[in-house]
């Protein structure tokens, strides 16, 4: 069937609309592949290669079975007894859009841990649920989309501005955390079987890919070599290097080619400089991009579906998220446009896949195969996901008013977020029966003897129509007021997704809406002298100045997750104390920033910004009181071939035990050419015992005194660095904000 922009693209309403009618067609299967032993086929013999059983599979097939098995939702083969096969998986913080999971906190939240452990216990366990959930469904011969195993997460795009509405979904704005973030939570979704992957992870959206939503069909994001290679590949390189199974081309061009048939990105580099062996797919429904005009909201590089489906096999995409292979491939072969052997390679590296999966052994051949829904939501994983969440919250602001007694007279909860259940989730959620709201979370955490008065108080975006006012009082005759404010997935995220959005989810105003910070300036006045703690849900940077001046403490939550509400309170009420970090830079606003539109770093992030941000990236405060050593540095003068140890002993001035997330930067100080202010370079996170102390030591690899030039490539030059080590980036504004002031220290490179 062709189907044409008009209908697919033009609005990503209409594109969701289609997509969840049209293309999950199956829901039960009339042949499995564990009755294997009714079909004596090659592929089906474990004996053989993974190379012999793909070519006996690729043999046997029609060419509009090719193209049927290249699309993202598979049809069943029952004369070979293959079954359906939904390529189309979400696992962006759990697993998403099927049945009951654990919610874990929203990847810009896990961003906020610094912690690469954490990541990978988390995937972990969500690839634990999905063989669980999959071999649940397959029990009852279900082979819907969203039951597969093949999930199109991480995304590691550079969060490079705070106006784009899906920077949610990644964590954050800094390449090192990025990569070392994402390496880590393919780890865990891919197991460590020699023979078979639990589960196969992809990184997306390949490449330079962080909006503008509204026009990501047709958009050209231009990238200088310098850029390109400083700021938007080393993610996927290092997901490469991790064995990633999969990556995701993106909607959008790159320097002027589609991200989806771009030769430099996905043959030059991709294939040939990185040797990645696994598939790529095409984003959901960019194939229809490549045909439709320009001047109706596409790329137009070619005129017809054919066309397009030729285009992108020849260019290395095996799998079509979207409408266009179905019918565009056989007839591309039939008008001359591609041969049937260079669909044949394509789908060999699209099939192994599904082989490393198991899908065509016998059941129990592989280890996963047994793991029950015993797993899902169970106690240990709904710990975890409160644990991520304990430690993504970052705490902004504490005049002393935190931690909070648990046993107070009264407390009052306000706010348009306090009761919302949609701020635990983010968007590319899962489902799950035991949300706890954060009203839900401060209730469960309180005496029984103390009281609490809840009234929303405020919408999320607008202002009330009833003059009638029964929240605000509550704060002057409370002991504490707790304001959940911010924003939500209805005013931030992808396209279509962000139903109170006018631009298409991005935050094209920077502000947070002005009911809120009206209902918080009543409070205030209500309130007094008595304290007011606010706590911010959202998952992108936004204007808080005058929550900062209003409020006598600030917590930035995200979208935590199903146990983001006891979380909270853990936090409020000092059961934990506060831990997390900022992933991305909040500036003062928008005018610090250069153009939406405009790709180029300078001027962006911690890494290019030369002026003060509101709050800078790696900023957190936390109920201890860390203070830093000198540094140790083994060599202080080193050559391109030599590591480098730098130790530095943290001490916790306090009487609460506390984690420290320690950061080591690197400025290169002598140049030929602009190099960032500093760069992150390291990540260790410690808890500190009371009045105690521990030595933290990290090992500079020689790549770290590397420069990238103007022409991309990464060099070495002789001069001095300068070696910062501390609880935030070395920006002024932290030490300003309450930040332990930083440890630093110098190398040379001869």
């Amino acid at each position: 069937m062709k189907i044409s922009k008009l209908i697919f693209g033009l609005t990503f309403l209409c594109l969701v609309a289609c997509k969840e009618s049209s293309s999950d067609k199956v829901t039960e299967s009339p042949a499995t592949s564990e009755t294997t032993s009714e079909y004596d086929f090659p592929f089906y013999d474990t004996s053989l290669s993974m190379d012999e059983r793909v070519n006996d599979l690729i043999s046997r097939l029609t060419l509009e079975e090719k193209a049927d098995q290249m699309m993202h939702n598979t049809s069943a083969i029952e004369r070979l007894g293959i079954p359906p096969y939904g390529w189309w998986n979400e696992a962006l913080h759990g697993v998403g859009r099927s049945g009951t999971a654990t919610v874990f906190p929203q990847a810009i939240g896990l961003g906020a841990t610094f912690d690469s452990d954490l990541a990978f216990r988390v995937s972990s366990a969500i690839s634990d649920e999905a063989r669980a959930m999959h071999n649940a469904a397959k029990e009852k011969g279900y082979h819907r989309r969203y039951s597969g195993l093949t999930f199109w997460t991480p995304n590691i795009n550079i969060f490079r501005d705070p106006r784009w509405g899906r920077g949610q979904e990644t964590y954050g704005e800094d390449p090192y955390l990025t990569s070392i973030l994402g390496t880590s939570f393919v780890k865990g979704l891919q197991g460590d079987n020699p023979d078979y992957l639990k589960t196969a992870a992809c990184a997306k959206h390949f490449a330079v890919h962080s909006g503008p939503e509204k026009l990501r069909h047709e958009f050209d994001a231009i990238a200088t070599p310098k850029d390109l290679w400083e700021t938007y590949l080393p993610a996927f390189e290092a997901l490469v290097d991790a064995d990633v199974e999969a990556v995701m081309c993106a909607y959008n061009s790159t320097n002027g080619q589609p991200c989806c048939s771009n030769n430099y990105l996905i043959t030059d580099v991709l294939r040939n400089k990185w040797k990645f062996d696994g598939h790529v797919l095409s984003d959901c429904w960019a194939i229809v991009d490549l045909f439709t005009a320009a001047d109706k909201g596409g790329h137009g590089v070619v005129n017809t579906p054919a066309e397009a489906s030729a285009l992108a096999v020849k260019s290395g995409v095996s799998l079509n998220c979207g409408s266009t292979y179905i019918d565009g491939l056989p007839e591309a072969v039939k008008n001359g446009l591609i041969t049937e052997a260079e669909i044949d390679e394509q789908l060999a590296v699209l099939l192994r896949t599904r082989f490393k999966l198991g899908l065509f052994d016998p059941q129990g051949s592989n280890p996963y195969d047994d793991i029950s829904v015993d797993v899902i939501d169970s106690d240990e994983h709904r710990a975890l996901a409160r644990e991520v969440a304990q430690k993504g919250i970052v705490m902004l602001k504490n005049n002393g008013v935190l931690p909070l007694k648990n046993d107070l007279s009264r407390y009052f909860i306000t706010g348009p977020n306090a009761a919302n259940a949609d701020v635990l989730l983010g968007n590319y959620y899962g489902v799950n029966p035991k949300l706890v709201t954060v009203l839900e979370g401060v209730a469960g955490a309180i005496h029984p003897g103390s009281q609490l008065q809840y009234r929303i108080g405020a919408l999320l975006d607008r202002e009330s129509l009833n003059p009638q006012d029964w929240a605000t009082p509550n704060a002057g005759t409370s002991d504490a007021t707790i304001a959940v404010l911010g924003i939500s997935s209805l005013l931030e995220g992808e396209e279509g997704e962000s139903l109170a959005s006018t631009t298409a989810g991005d935050r094209l105003d920077y502000n947070l809406p002005q009911n809120q910070i009206n209902f918080l300036k009543k409070l205030r006045d209500a309130a007094g002298e008595r304290p007011i703690i606010a706590v911010i849900t959202g998952g992108s940077p936004m204007n808080l100045a005058e929550v900062h001046e209003l409020a006598d403490a600030v917590l930035l939550a995200w979208y935590p997750g199903e146990e983001g509400g006891n979380a909270i309170a853990d936090i409020l009420f000092g059961k934990v104390s506060p831990s997390g970090r900022l992933p991305i830079t909040f500036p003062k606003s928008l005018e610090q920033l250069p153009p939406y539109e405009d790709y180029t770093m300078k001027g962006r992030t911690y890494k290019y910004m030369d002026v003060d941000p509101l709050y800078p990236f790696g900023y957190g405060l936390s109920y201890g009181s860390f203070a830093y050593g000198d540094l140790d540095i083994s060599k202080p003068t080193i050559s391109k071939d030599d590591e480098v140890s730098v130790t530095v002993t943290v001490s916790n001035n306090s009487n609460v035990q506390s984690d420290e997330v320690v950061q080591l930067y690197v400025s290169d100080t002598e140049a030929s050419v602009d190099v960032p202010n500093y760069q992150l370079y390291g990540v260790q996170r410690v808890n500190i015992a009371p009045n105690a102390s521990k030595n933290v030591t990290f090992t500079l690899k020689p790549e770290v005194f590397q420069l990238v030039n103007n022409q991309g490539e990464r060099v070495f030059e002789p001069g001095e660095f300068k070696i910062h080590v501390g609880g935030s980036s070395p920006m002024k504004r932290s030490q300003e904000l309450g930040a332990p002031s930083m440890s630093t220290g110098t190398i040379t490179l001869n």
